[in-house]
This record gives C-alpha cells, sequence and structure tokens, in this order.
C-alpha cells in the first residue's frame, strides 16, 4: 500500500492538483494533508483523489466551519480531523498534524509507526526511536521546490515526488 503525504498548499491550486493527480499515478491508496490547505474550494481538487483522503488544520486555517462541514458530506472522500489525526494503513499506525514540535512529541512517545507533520515548509524525514517523523515539505513553492512524499507500506519507504516550480527563484 502507498500513502501519498502532502502538507502546506496554501491554496496553490496547480501545485495540489498535480499532486494529487501526481499520487493516483503512483497507486497512492490513502492521501494525508497535514495543514494550510486554507480556502474551502481546495477540497475539490483533494476530492479528485482516487483513495480516502484524511486531513487537519494548519495555523492558516481559513473557513473551519465550511472545511469540516464539507468533509464527509460534500466530499465523502474527505475526512477532517481537526487539529490532531490518526489512521490505522497498511500495518501502520499513523499520526499526523500541522506542527513539528507536537509531531516530535507524538513520535517520542513510541506509540505511532509514523507520525507527519508540515508548518515550518521544510522536508525532513527521521527516526525518532522506533518511529518514522515524516515532513513533506511544502507543496505551496514559496521557500523550497513543491513536493510531497508518497510512503510504501508495511516498510515505510519514503520517495520524494517534486512537483511544479518554486514561486520565487535566482
Amino acid at each position: 500500500m502507498k500513502i501519498a503525504i502532502l502538507s502546506d498548499s496554501h491554496d496553490h491550486i496547480p501545485n495540489l492538483r498535480q499532486a494529487v493527480h501526481q499520487s493516483n499515478q503512483r497507486g497512492c491508496a490513502l492521501l494525508i494533508h497535514c495543514g494550510d490547505l486554507i480556502s474551502p474550494f481546495m477540497l475539490e481538487e483533494l476530492a479528485a483523489f482516487t483513495g480516502a483522503v484524511h486531513l487537519v488544520y494548519g495555523n492558516n486555517v481559513g473557513d473551519q466551519h465550511l472545511i469540516s462541514s464539507s468533509c464527509g458530506i460534500r466530499f465523502p472522500s474527505l475526512e477532517h480531523h481537526g487539529l490532531l489525526g490518526a489512521v490505522e494503513a497498511g500495518g501502520l499506525k499513523i499520526a499526523f498534524t500541522h506542527y513539528p514540535q507536537m509531531a516530535r512529541g507524538l513520535a517520542a512517545q513510541g506509540n505511532f509507526d509514523v507520525v507527519c507533520c508540515g508548518h515550518n515548509h521544510r522536508r525532513r524525514i527521521e527516526a525518532v526511536g522506533a518511529t518514522l517523523l515524516v515532513n513533506p515539505g511544502e507543496l505551496l513553492g514559496k521557500d523550497a521546490q513543491p513536493s510531497f512524499v508518497v510512503m510504501s507500506c508495511p516498510g515505510r519507504q519514503v520517495e520524494v515526488v517534486e512537483v511544479g516550480r518554486p514561486l520565487f527563484s535566482d
């Protein structure tokens, strides 16, 4: 089983659209968005994913009511978890939040196989004890090449997938 892990799309429709398309092409069965989706219109882009989608708020929350009330109803394949989510998939226990500090604390507890986060726009994949801590980087492309990751389960191998191009380049 493959899982796409995304974060910090910040209303950048083309990069989110490309990430969803690439996730579908790679045969991902699950997509996790670690926050800063922002606007409700981005839910339509996530709904193009062919599997289940799980998402959390970030620090740029947009219209919280419309986002959370649309998930599961207008968009049946999308599940909104608030500030912290957890799922079991591909033989793994996975937690996800927007904030790296919270994610590191969850990983250090050792109750999850994988903990995912975003927020700082810096891709980082590391082991914290027996837990894999994954920050896929940003989809926006403000500070770095837009990217996300695809994780294969149950082995937790991670592939970085670049999309689009940075908003600002030298």
